[in-house]
């Protein structure tokens, strides 16, 4: 399943030890049987491998996409049948980099129609009267590998970079040149031209739709080639009718194949058919790195860019399970009640937790936190390189001796000049429960939907929350109360869950928790 001839010839060179086969266009039954009959598998992303085609699979052992996307791939499958899926995440970098500034160049200069013209017979200079990039403030939203790297090049073309990242450090920022924004509001009327590199979530999701209209910069051109629906297109059609949008570039859509848009009739629009990883380059290393990626997994067991749990030993995760479970519940707690800005994490061990292998721990609240923030897929295996590609400082710290409970998880975020505090323990083999939250101490479940505030330690406060959520037909599943110290009348908080909230099983932590 793997076309490149640098990669087949990568295959070739690890002989002996490693026998392969090219088999294409397999589908149903040939697929499966294909499947059973070897130990690792490259594809692409016209090869679909769902539930079916590992259906009674006892030899897989990892399925390789040479690309980013894992879409194509029943990871839930694959995980329970001890599978590894990796990806190639760096390939396509530069190559998406470079088609986004592509389109910014090729909108601000008319390339397109300007060409056009010429081929109808035209030569039609004062018609296409461009505007240059430099001196213009370019607005990144979502700074990973991609976003990076076309603010590198933004800068060399003399433009201003803002950039908005909930887990970039304001340091990190610093030392890439960024001017970081702490929300997308705030950049939207300071940018000439915007681009997103971001996965497609509910956060993201219509990042720019008719709403924001009104507060972007009048004229400003508009770059996509990350995921189809961050921008609204019926928004985007209504901001060029009215002029408030001098120019929208797309590379990707809501829907795809997409062959037929109102936005191909308006003009100041370029569009491409998702090219943004369609280069030689791209596919070559992409190819390579898919290679190495299997070669070494054979090999020697080595696991990178895994998008699944798979690569955890059975007994070590079964022994863990339940820590696990409270580490990933506490950094998406604190991924959820922070303002941004990240800048650091603490993570204290105390008891008997610390005869485990903690540093699985740190990987497992390092996933909770980036979840839903990267365009990669977050695991445990990768959350704590994409912490630190961030800039985002990691420390850990370990204390034998018990406290309240035989063992404990205490995490800090440092954000802004704030720290965000949160504390959890396990009861019996799999009870996660919240024991601390800033300043209050308390015993809560860690699992569900939390509704959490602060009120005056005094009588009738209780009641009263609890008339209003009946009010709205919320039922409250469990409470707890928590006190900064132990005299009444003083500040404390309170944590509810509802009755219909589920718990999330671990084995679903790394990719749809």
């Amino acid at each position: 399943m793997l076309f490149r001839s640098e990669g087949l010839a990568l295959l070739d060179a690890a002989k002996p030890g490693i026998e392969y086969e090219v088999r294409t266009g397999l589908k149903g039954a040939d697929l499966r049987q294909a499947l059973a009959e070897f130990d690792g598998a490259i594809c692409r992303s016209g090869v679909k491998i769902t539930a079916e085609s590992l259906e009674g699979n006892r030899r897989l052992r990892a399925i390789v996409r040479a690309g980013v996307g894992t879409d194509n791939i029943d990871k839930t499958a694959a995980t329970r049948l001890g599978i590894v899926v990796m990806n190639t995440p760096t390939g396509n970098t530069l190559s998406t980099a470079e088609h986004t500034f592509a389109l910014m160049l090729a909108l601000s200069r008319n390339i397109a129609p300007a060409h056009q013209s010429l081929l109808t017979g035209k030569w039609e200079r004062n018609a296409y009267m461009g505007s240059q990039l430099a001196d213009k403030t370019l607005g990144i939203v979502g700074l990973g590998r991609i976003g990076q790297e076309v603010a590198k090049r933004a800068m060399a073309f003399q433009m201003r970079v803002l950039g908005f990242d909930p887990f970039l450090s304001a340091e990190q920022a610093a030392k890439l040149g960024i001017e970081r924004i702490e929300t997308v509001p705030e950049m939207l009327p300071r940018v000439d031209y915007l681009t997103v590199h971001t996965p497609l979530t509910a956060e993201t999701k219509y990042l720019i739709s008719s709403k924001e209209l009104s507060i972007l910069k009048p004229g400003v051109r508009l770059i996509n080639c990350a995921r189809g629906g961050i921008y609204e297109e019926k928004a985007l059609l209504e901001g060029l009718q009215s002029g408030k949008i001098g120019g929208v570039a797309l590379d990707v859509f809501e829907n795809e194949p997409c062959t037929d848009s109102p936005l191909f009739k308006m003009k100041n629009v370029l569009c491409t058919p998702h090219l943004g990883a369609s280069t030689e380059e791209a596919q070559t290393q992409v190819a390579i790195e898919a290679v190495h990626l299997l070669v070494n997994f054979l090999r020697t067991g080595e696991v990178r860019h895994a998008v699944n749990m798979a690569a955890i030993d059975p007994k070590t995760l079964e022994s863990m399970r339940g820590f696990l479970n409270v580490a990933y519940r506490l950094g998406r707690l604190l991924s959820q009640w922070n303002e941004g800005g990240a800048s650091g994490c603490n993570l204290q061990y105390r008891g008997e937790v610390t005869k485990k292998d903690f540093r699985l721990l740190t990987a497992a609240f390092c996933a909770g936190l980036l979840e839903g923030a990267m365009a990669e897929e977050v695991n445990i295996v990768n959350a704590e390189v994409l912490l630190r590609e961030r800039g985002i400082q990691l420390r850990e710290e370990s204390r034998t001796d018990m406290g309240a409970f035989s063992s404990s998880i205490t995490a800090e975020l440092h954000c802004n000049g704030k720290t965000y505090t949160a504390g959890g323990t396990l009861f019996g083999q799999n009870m996660a429960r919240l024991i601390r939250m800033g300043q209050y101490r308390l015993e809560a479940y860690l699992d569900g939907h939390l509704f959490v505030f602060t009120h005056k330690d005094v009588p009738g406060i209780i009641g009263s929350v609890g008339t209003i959520f009946g009010k709205h037909h919320v039922n409250i599943g469990q409470m707890a109360v928590g006190r900064a110290g132990s005299a009444p009348g003083g500040e404390a908080d309170r944590k509810s869950t509802r009755l219909n909230s589920s718990h999330i099983p671990l084995s679903r932590m790394p990719s749809s928790a």
